[in-house]
This record gives structure tokens, sequence and C-alpha cells, in this order.
């Protein structure tokens, strides 16, 4: 009977309360552990941050592998990343990644929903050497014309940001890549609404809506056709002062009969070749794109600026000045129809 007595007070001993004292410490559990101890430093061995750490090309190779993340904070984060290390790259040194990885994995973000990752998609491309950009400007307007024709509006202009940029460092490459002068002709063309042909006139007609930011987005399309155009019908003013105004007796009009700097100078003749896609064409020549321009725009351009320049304003500024650039660029050209 005693023993059981006391299995049973034991047993009520682990269930019973302990009750504190007001102000007294409460008892350490048996299983504590007695951190009093200070230490002026701790050292953990086989510890190496040098060996270890991705190198800078290794940490580019993963930030343009994360392009393609869901998340546009990730997708800005490593561009801006990759920004920063090509910006403060030492010139003249290779970079950490070249212009062929990484310019084909940016330019489909020309299309990208977020605002920031256009933004400073167009920093990073503008941080590269220019003669990387020149060698890539086929692919870049491709994504670039896709953006120009977007239903955002704020694609579209953004894509007019980076085509005005891409005019600035690589324009000879813009206009004469293959597709460069007449799908991007015909792009702002049906941007603009001027492609409407009734019998033998051209008449504009707006695809977009008529509202005072739509008169902003318009006169920014103007305005960047009206570089486009200097870009691939207006001669450099050194070109034009070699021979144009002067002479050199006994040599008259000597431009005239010199030998052509371009190869294949009668190619565009296409005497013996298959029928072409003129959309597609290379228009390396001056002479070429005025032609092109003739027969596919300049019509619609001009009917387009008529109408435009009606209302005054923004629009007939940018009218003017696209007249003005269509002017001077068709100025020597031979019109046949009108002799």
């Amino acid at each position: 009977m005693g023993s059981s007595a006391k299995k049973k007070k034991e047993k009520k001993k682990d269930f019973q309360k302990v009750k504190l004292k007001v102000g007294k410490t409460k008892p350490k559990a048996a299983n504590s552990t007695d951190t009093s101890f200070k230490a002026k430093a701790i050292a953990l061995k086989q510890q190496s941050l040098s060996t270890n750490a991705p190198t800078v090309e290794a940490q580019c190779a993963h930030q343009i592998s994360l392009l393609n993340h869901k998340s546009d904070a990730q997708r800005r984060d490593s561009l801006a990343y990759l920004t920063t290390v090509i910006s403060t790259h030492p010139p003249g040194s290779p970079l950490p990644q070249p212009a062929s990885v990484i310019i084909p994995a940016i330019q489909r973000l020309v299309l990208d929903g977020s605002n920031s990752v256009r933004q400073q998609m167009l920093k990073l491309v503008q941080s590269l050497p220019k003669t990387d950009i020149a060698s890539h400007t086929d692919s870049l307007l491709l994504h670039t014309r896709a953006g120009l024709t977007h239903l955002s509006t704020d694609i579209r202009t953004f894509a007019l940001d980076m085509l005005e940029w891409l005019l600035s460092v690589a324009g000879d490459e813009v206009v004469s890549c293959a597709g460069g002068w007449a799908k991007t002709l015909k792009c702002f063309l049906s941007l603009l609404g001027w492609q409407t042909q009734v019998g033998d006139k051209w008449s504009a007609i707006r695809t977009y809506g008529r509202g005072a930011s739509d008169a902003k987005v318009q006169a920014k399309q103007m305005n960047t056709l009206t570089t486009f155009l200097r870009a691939g019908l207006i001669q450099p003013t050194e070109i034009v002062a070699v021979g144009a105004g002067t002479s050199n007796f006994p040599l008259w009009q000597t431009e005239h009969h010199v030998l052509s700097e371009r190869s294949s100078a009668f190619a565009h003749l296409n005497l013996y070749g298959a029928t072409r896609d003129e959309e597609a064409e290379m228009y390396e020549d001056r002479e070429d794109r005025q032609r092109v321009f003739h027969e596919l725009a300049e019509g619609a351009i001009a009917a387009g600026i008529e109408q435009s320049t009606k209302g005054g304003g923004e629009l007939g500024r940018a009218g003017a000045h696209l007249c003005k650039a269509m002017k001077e660029g068709m100025a020597d050209f031979h019109r046949v129809d009108e002799d």
C-alpha cells in the first residue's frame, strides 16, 4: 500500500502547476544552455570568400537567364545589373558577355508589358558599344517595328523612342538593312493612316482615336518619320559638297563618270535574277531609296501632311518639318512621269 500511494503521489506531481511568487525568477529548464560566455571572434574552418565566389562573367550569364523570369521586378533588376557592369567596364576590354549574346536576349523586351523593364532595356542597349549595335540593327529594327504597331499606346510610344535612338547611332544601317526601308515606310503609313488610295489620289484616314493625347502621339510619329527620311534620303553635307557645286576645269561633272563605290552597281535592275520582294530588299543606295519612296509613300505622305497642317498647332509644326525633309530628300530625284 505504501509503494502504490507513493507512485500516485509522484504521478500527480508531474501534472501539478508550479505556483510562482511575485518577483521570483522562473527556474531554468533541465536542458537549458548556458550562453553567458563572451568571445571576441568566431573562427570558421575552411572559409574562403574569394575561391568559391562566381566570376563577373558567370554572374552576367545568370542575370541574362533571368530575363525570362515572370516577375517584372526581377527582369528589371537583371537589366539594371547588366547595365551597371557594362557601364563601369574598362573601355577597350572585352565585355563580360559579348553583345551577340546580350542583344538577342533583350531585344524582345521592346514589347514587354512593364514600362520600367522597357526603360531599363533602353538604358542597357545605350551602354553597349555602337559598333555592336550596328551589326545587330536588323534584328533590333524587327522588334521595334512590331512595337510600332502594338495595341498598347505606351509600347508604341516607346518603340518610337527606340527607333529614334537607333537612327542616331546607326542611321545608315537602319535604312539599308534588309526590309529596313520599305517595311518601315509601310509601318509608318499604317500608323498614321496615310495609305488609302482613291482612284489616282491619296487620302489620309486616321486609324486610332482623335483625342488630345492621340494628337501628341501622331506628332511624335511624324517627327520620328522626319528623322527616318533624313537618314535615308538626305546626303551628308561632306558628301554633297564634293564636286556638286564646284568644277575643276577642264573636268566637268566628274562625279557622274567615276566608277561606283559599291559592289554590283547595276544589281537594282535585276536583269537576270528572279522576281524579288521589294519590301525585304536591302536598299544601300540613296537613289534606290528615292525610287522606292516615290513609288510607295510620297503621294500618301504629301496628302497626310496637307490634312495634318490644316489644324495647325503641334501637328502643323510636325507636318512642316516632315514636308521640308521630304522636299530636301527628293529635290534631285528624276521623275520620269514629269518629263
